[in-house]
């Protein structure tokens, strides 16, 4: 599908927003993922519900089509509706979703997941990645005896992350109190701030930014120094990056990794690996059981997922696209004198970001999604790429850029960027605040 078929103008979004007034007192936030909500699109120009995809393409309720970047906000590592993945699910279908017994399938994925992902010595499934990131820290705690955790990265909801942000109502001072954040790719950050208390260390392996003068390999000796566990949350690298992850990519292991996302392209699974003997703990100490842990239709998706991964050899192909897409926009915007949009990160997902010293970089964000909007592109300053993005989608894509960053730099340069735009901009998410770049007090 190479095609966008776009409206002139801008997309009519009218039962988009006749659902989004039925939600409204109903639903709180209207969503129930931030990233999906309206506040990351702008209001009045992006459709607010998508009715179906196939492929990189994605159509609104009111039947407007688009190519999509969000990609679901990450996991639809092959495509929307992808053959393969959808008649596993069918034929899983047919014999039950969830037993009253356990189900093979948790046997024959989990012997899958130890093949391909390094250290993966145990494993346990769940169904989101803040409940295996929830599940390594108390691991952490137990196996340590020890209670302060350092993090780096989006974590999900829970308590012992969530506590230091700016939406750490109902969090417990005391939960709060024990978790600190250290600064990417500074080392010395990490060394000034474990100490004999600290349980472990977990963080995003990578974002957008690469790691320098092996930063991982320099984590994993500080924490092994220290008797302090190393925890990656491998939700956006899991799969993508390789198909073993950050550890295979970059050659650290780490004692216990996490994963969601892209292994199960849209169905809902997280994994729990990592060292036989911290994850032993399982047995009995800790406590982790869900209903739905070994639900078979999205086992069954990782089974085909993970196969499909590996013999196209889906990261390779989201590497090349991503790549091509990165330089070919810094290049339109260098040869259009945009100096303040830059397009970074790794091939398999991608951001553009603006710089604020020209504007404000939400007002930029949202002139440039607005824009592609019309011209038939779903973004929300992401480029998560999928197996279904094909060549013609990226040079679709790059034809609108290039008509797109002049158009910018015209709004920016006449300081107008606010004006030019025809609903409210996007919002942040949220902003990290407490305990940032903290240094815990040293036990003593």
């Amino acid at each position: 599908m190479n095609i966008v078929a776009f409206n002139k103008e801008y997309p009519v979004i009218e039962q988009s927003d006749e659902l989004y007034i039925r939600a409204l007192g109903l639903i709180p936030a209207v969503t129930q993922t931030l990233a999906k909500g309206p506040g990351q699109y702008v209001k009045g120009v992006a459709p607010k519900y998508l009715s179906r995809g196939k492929g990189s393409h994605v159509w609104d309720v009111d039947g407007n089509e688009f190519l999509d970047f969000t990609m679901g906000v990450g996991p639809l590592s092959l495509g929307y509706s992808y053959g393969p993945v959808n008649d596993a699910i069918k034929r899983q279908l047919e014999d039950g979703i969830t037993f009253s017994l356990m189900h093979p399938l948790e046997v024959e994925v989990a012997e899958l997941v130890r093949t391909v992902v390094p250290n993966a010595e145990s494993i346990r499934f769940s169904k989101t990645g803040c409940d295996v990131t929830t599940a390594a820290v108390r691991l952490a705690r137990a196996f340590t005896g020890r209670n302060k955790v350092l993090c780096c990265g989006y974590h999900g909801w829970h308590d012992w992350y969530i506590g230091v942000t700016d939406r750490n109502k109902g969090i417990p001072q005391q939960t709060q109190d024990l978790t600190y954040t250290f600064n990417y790719n500074d080392i010395q950050s990490v060394i000034d701030s474990i100490d004999s208390d600290t349980a472990c260390i977990i963080l995003e392996p990578i974002v957008f930014e690469a790691p320098k003068d092996n930063f991982l390999h320099k984590l994993k000796e500080v924490c092994t120094q220290n008797g302090t566990l190393l925890i990656f949350d491998e939700m956006w690298t899991g799969f993508r990056l390789a198909v073993g992850g950050a550890q295979e990519y970059f050659g650290v292991k780490a004692d216990l990794a996490c994963f969601s996302k892209a292994v199960a392209n849209g169905m809902p699974l997280s994994i729990l690996t990592g060292r036989a003997d911290v994850m032993q703990l399982l047995e009995k100490e800790v406590f982790f059981f869900t209903t739905f842990g070994g639900e078979a239709l999205s086992l069954a998706a990782a089974q085909t997922t993970i196969h499909e991964l590996l013999d196209r050899r889906v990261p390779e192909y989201l590497a090349a696209q991503g790549t091509k897409l990165k330089h070919a926009f810094n290049q339109i915007a260098d040869d259009h004198g945009v100096s303040f949009a830059r397009c970074s990160g790794f091939g398999c997902r991608t951001i553009v970001t603006f710089d604020a010293s020209f504007g404000n970089p939400l007002e930029m964000k949202s002139f440039v999604q607005q824009e592609l909007i019309k011209r038939g592109i779903l973004w929300t300053g992401f480029h998560n790429m999928s197996l279904s993005h094909t060549d013609a989608d990226i040079e679709y894509t790059l034809s609108a850029y290039r008509e797109i960053l002049p158009m910018l730099k015209s709004a920016v340069d006449g300081k107008n960027v606010r004006s030019m735009l025809r609903g409210e901009p996007v919002e942040p998410v949220f902003r990290k605040t407490s305990n940032f770049n903290m240094k815990p007090k040293k036990a003593v």
